[in-house]
């Protein structure tokens, strides 16, 4: 009775009873997500809250936008839009974006890791978006928990098309957890092949977790850009950046932990 009780409490901050990661293993998974500075300066797109994000300002010669996870804001979309790309949404608990633009084109089903009435991959939605097969795109994902089936279905021809790729990662308080690690690390793995992080921002709904030495906010917005995009690779150390915004603004403000970019 105790075990059933305790054990969700447990792992909702982050430990669990049967078994944990060491956290040596997972600090050295921090360490491959250091931010490196790219030479390209970061700009600001969507709102100044929750749905605005820092990319590289590396838009030349993008065609199209992937942006699963519609809700209620699509400013972020609607500037890439106004840019003239091509702007590609899926949601199916919506039925339409807050707002419309000619350079939207809004499908009603959820991104996962199969074909179905309800789901999509990410490779059928590219292969049948009727897009220039050659051309760089970019990846705007805050699909609550489906990015991790979404990343390990999409094959490496069609990731390594996103020149910038922004993730909104949760559950990283479950980093302890055996199961959830792997899912995590492997996850990593695959986009660090050709991609490398730039920007981290910790998304302030909850406040950080500890694990040991350790702080982890629960849900962070990593920004991805592909090596072949750099101009140097310096670490950085600009947390919060300039341009960096709380996405709830009646919660308290959560700055990234020196851990996740800095070596003790």
């Amino acid at each position: 009775m105790f075990y059933r009780i305790i054990n969700p409490l447990v792992k909702y901050f982050g430990f669990h009873l049967n078994s944990s990661v060491e956290l040596l293993k997972i600090k050295s998974l921090i360490e491959k997500l250091y931010p490196v500075n790219s030479g390209i300066n970061l700009i600001r797109i969507g709102p100044d809250s929750d749905g605005g994000y820092l990319i590289p300002e590396d838009l030349d010669g993008l065609t199209a936008l992937f942006s699963p996870g519609v809700d209620i804001e699509s400013r972020f979309e609607l500037e890439l839009a106004k840019r003239g790309l091509k702007v590609f949404l899926a949601d199916l608990s919506v039925e339409n974006p807050s707002v419309i633009h000619p350079n939207f084109f809004f499908i009603k089903k959820f991104l996962g890791s199969f074909n179905s009435n309800y789901y999509l991959t990410l490779d059928s939605w590219i292969n049948n978006s009727e897009i220039d097969s050659s051309s760089d795109l970019i990846l705007q994902m805050d699909i609550e928990g489906y990015e991790y089936e979404s990343i390990f279905s999409i094959s490496d021809k069609n990731l390594n098309r996103f020149r910038i790729i922004v993730i909104e990662f949760h559950d990283l308080n479950r980093l302890i957890e055996p199961y959830f690690f792997c899912q995590f690390s492997r996850v990593i793995e695959k986009l660090l092949q050709n991609h490398s992080v730039v920007h981290i921002h910790p998304n302030n709904y909850f406040p950080t977790i500890q694990m040991g030495e350790l702080e982890v906010p629960p849900i962070m917005e990593f920004t991805f850009l592909r090596n072949d995009r750099f101009y140097s690779r310096e670490k950085r150390f600009d947390f919060p950046h300039i341009l960096d915004k709380d996405n709830v603004m009646s919660k308290p403000s959560v700055v990234l932990p020196k851990s996740w970019y800095l070596s003790k």
